[in-house]
């Protein structure tokens, strides 16, 4: 049995604000118009109903939810939408009342054919959303229901869950004791065991191609973030502030040192672009996409010329390591916030960055598995707690805190040998067993926490 994700899985661009809320629901209405054209029954089709259950309905306004899923119905994919066409559409809706269902069949459609129901929770998963084809006279076509699991993933009702890849892998694991066992015996470290998982699905020079990809998308986020000012949609009119810091930083340039205030500001630049709607890349979900990225831009910025390692080997690498271990949370845990809450997303994104950069600083795979549980540890019971259900409080500034965390789990697990009291699979079970515990007033649904004591306008 393995739990192995492949990294163009666990890392995929798509728009923000959310990957569950956002991007897996554009995922699912295009299955659905898919799936209507595949059974021949798109042109019968006169109107659509959606029902946005659980926490999709309690923050889906927030997050652009019923905006994303009229873009899927056009057909349009995360990786290549225009971020401006699913407000595009809602406006269009409330104008003409049709959309081009699947850019091939016009049918009648109006908000209220989205509805919100979020104390409609479905046993499967929270983040549930139905679909409904009707035709003229009112019979109905066809009726699916998806389930939105975290980081883009999407489930469909009676369809067995899909938490691994399906192909032979040459080094398959379930647990991180396995990925270290593997590691001993073969003499391999946690990027080459991933590296050559990822082979057994495209050649060689396809994996390196789309690392290379990947990484330029995180890096374009960062760079628009940091050079865009303005506030950012929704009610509380947050300001964006990554660019006014990296000014900041850049007038005491020589003067101090900045490079951990430079860190923050990356992850700060990344959630800004998702909490604008903007093109970001799962890492491994869109409200915790600033870690990742940031501390990759951090190494290459303040530690890689110490090195002798050429950073295009760097980054792929710690893309690797960092995909090994976002596999054992979704292959054991969650990635949801909706699921898990904040711990699941920020937590787990940490917990990657910081077994990743201890990878690529020449850490070994003990020392790698013991920087990922020191993170994580320090990140258990996170709330996910969307002031006005929207990705900016506390979630940019949270991305911020984690990219610090990831990187002094780094440090610390270099100073010690790899041998250590807490496992990381103990901290990820533990992580499990916290969020099947925690309310549900704190997981994604804006009825506790910081979502009910401040004060949105």
């Amino acid at each position: 049995m393995t739990c192995y994700t492949s990294v163009f899985d666990l890392f995929s661009v798509g728009i923000g604000p959310s990957s569950s809320h956002t991007v897996g629901p554009m995922r699912a209405a295009k299955l659905f118009g898919t799936t209507l054209i595949e059974d021949n029954l798109l042109t019968g089709v006169d109107r659509i109903s959606v029902q946005l259950c659980g926490s999709l309905g309690a923050t889906g306004i927030g997050h652009g939810t019923p905006q994303a899923v009229l873009a899927g119905l056009v057909g349009e994919d995360p990786e290549t939408v225009n971020p401006s066409l699913p407000n595009e559409l809602a406006a269009q809706i409330e104008s003409e009342g049709t959309i081009n269902l699947m850019d091939k069949h016009r049918i009648r459609m109006n908000p209220a054919d989205i509805e919100l129901l979020p104390h409609r929770i479905l046993i499967r998963h929270t983040n549930a959303v139905v679909f409904n084809a009707f035709s003229a006279a009112g019979e109905l076509l066809l009726s699916r229901t998806y389930y939105s699991t975290g980081g883009g993933f999407v489930e469909e009702e009676g369809a067995p869950a899909t938490v691994s890849v399906d192909a032979e892998l040459p080094y398959p694991y379930q647990y991180a004791s396995d990925l270290l066992e593997i590691s001993e015996r073969e003499g391999l470290s946690i990027a080459e065991i991933a590296f050559a998982n990822e082979c057994a699905l495209r050649p060689p020079e396809a994996v390196n191609a789309g690392l290379d990809r990947i990484w330029a998308a995180m890096r374009e986020s960062i760079a628009n973030g940091l050079d865009t000012r303005g506030t950012l949609p929704g009610i509380l009119k947050a300001r964006r502030r990554a660019a006014a810091i990296a000014e900041q930083l850049r007038s005491v340039q020589g003067e101090r040192e900045t490079s951990l205030e430079w860190l923050q500001a990356y992850a700060i630049a990344v959630n800004e672009e998702n909490a604008a709607g903007g093109r970001v890349v799962t890492a491994p979900t869109n409200g915790a996409a600033g870690i990742i990225p940031a501390v990759m831009f951090y190494f290459n910025e303040f530690l890689a010329e110490a090195m002798d390692e050429v950073k295009t080997e760097a980054v792929r690498r710690y893309l690797l390591t960092a995909t090994a271990i976002g596999s054992l949370y979704k292959g054991n845990a969650s990635i949801s916030g909706a699921e898990a809450g904040c711990q699941g997303e920020v937590g787990s994104a940490s917990s990657m960055a910081a077994g990743a950069l201890c990878e690529i600083l020449g850490g070994t795979p003990a020392q790698v598995e013991n920087a990922a549980e020191i993170a994580m540890e320090h990140n258990l019971g996170l709330t996910c707690d969307p002031v006005a259900g929207l990705v900016q409080l506390p979630c940019i500034e949270r991305n911020a805190i984690a990219a610090g965390k990831a990187v002094a789990s780094a440090r610390m697990a270099l100073y010690g040998d790899g041998k250590h009291m807490v496992s990381l699979d103990t901290v990820i079970e533990t992580m499990r067993q916290t969020g099947r515990d925690m309310s549900t007033k704190y997981k994604e649904t804006s009825e506790g926490g910081l979502a009910v004591n401040v004060i949105e306008c």
